[in-house]
């Protein structure tokens, strides 16, 4: 599976209407400076989710857009789907099940990529914004254990303006 440069700045925004869920609408211009994200691009990503009704605008002074689900409920399959198409990184899986039946001598070899193809999506599914942004996604968890690890057996030098410290 290969996420486009529209796809990452999609669930980058996301990631930040979905931070900011409880402020109200959000301006693009602020998104696009906290997120680090071309502001006229970002403008036709959010109308697509817009049309999409993943996000909604708000008009007004104290305008913007702002998440119209709870992050808890948006799931990164919706939005990688919107934006890239189907997250099969080899097929679909309907192709691959016929690949495996008529093509005995590769049979393993295409089962391996129904299984990615399976690994991948269930984990897209079952991800949401919020998990995302309150670092509960297995991955983030055990990258939190081992950072707490290290912290507690070692002492780094510093670096400070290009010259380390201690």
């Amino acid at each position: 599976m290969k996420i486009s440069q529209k796809g990452l700045y999609a669930l980058q925004a996301m990631m930040m209407l979905a931070r900011h869920h409880h402020q109200g609408a959000i301006k693009i211009r602020e998104i696009a400076y906290e997120e680090d994200l071309p502001e006229k691009f970002l403008e036709l990503i959010l109308l697509e989710l817009k049309n999409a009704r993943m996000v909604e605008s708000v008009r007004g002074a104290k305008g913007g857009y702002q998440l119209r689900r709870d992050p808890g409920e948006i799931h990164l399959s919706e939005i990688m789907r919107l934006i890239d198409g189907p997250l099969a990184p080899f097929a679909d899986a309907e192709q691959l099940r016929v690949l495996i039946d008529r093509d005995l001598p590769h049979r393993a070899l295409y089962q391996v990529f129904l299984d990615v193809r399976d690994a991948a999506a269930r984990i897209l599914e079952n991800t949401t914004l919020a998990d995302l942004i309150s670092g509960t996604t297995p991955r983030a968890t055990k990258g939190k254990r081992a950072a707490r690890k290290k912290e507690k057996g070692s002492v780094l030098p510093m670096v400070v303006g290009g010259q380390a410290s201690e």
